[in-house]
């Protein structure tokens, strides 16, 4: 566990398991608000925050400034990109993209979480490319290859590379 992290009452982080890992890792800065749940052989990044009884199964990672609305639940083996967002009460079952703001039962894509790039600070170019490469694989009615090539044939920022191979390293298919 990293440094400056806040943990509420009621929360319950659960050790690693043999099977996997062997361990739970959480980074810093984190915020785990009251009743939240962590699964064994999670992998938490940094920054991030984790609402009223969010509830994470096993296996799952969470990637750096995530925010969790209250009561999201994600399914075991999961993947939850940098800077996404999901809503309260979403049901997480499918791997979250990197800079994706997501809701609902089961959680649908919304757009991009276009407040938090904002608050960090992210280039207006960044955020245009983003926006661009969002569309590309959301809404142009593209294969998910035809839309990271349309994507990487476009832009050569570093962000829409991280949103690409957040794509890419998917094992269970990403929130649609």
């Amino acid at each position: 566990m990293g440094d400056d992290n806040v943990i509420r009452e009621g929360a319950t982080i659960h050790r690693g398991t043999i099977q996997d890992r062997s361990e739970t890792t959480v980074g810093s800065r984190n915020l785990f608000m009251a009743y939240v749940h962590v699964g064994h052989d999670c992998v938490i990044g940094s920054d991030c925050i984790l609402a009223n009884q969010v509830t994470l199964a096993g296996h799952v990672t969470i990637g750096n400034y995530v925010i969790l609305g209250g009561l999201a639940a994600v399914h075991q083996f999961c993947h939850f990109g940098d800077h996404a967002m999901a809503g309260g009460g979403s049901i997480i079952t499918k791997d979250t993209p990197a800079y994706i703001m997501i809701n609902g039962n089961p959680a649908e894509a919304r757009g991009l979480n276009l407040v938090g790039l904002k608050r960090r600070g992210f280039s207006r170019e960044a955020i245009s490319a983003l926006t661009a490469a969002y569309k590309m694989v959301y809404r142009q009615g593209l294969t998910t290859e035809q839309a990271l090539a349309e994507m990487r044939s476009r832009f050569q920022l570093p962000e829409v590379e991280h949103f690409a191979a957040s794509i890419e390293r998917s094992t269970r298919g990403i929130t649609r």
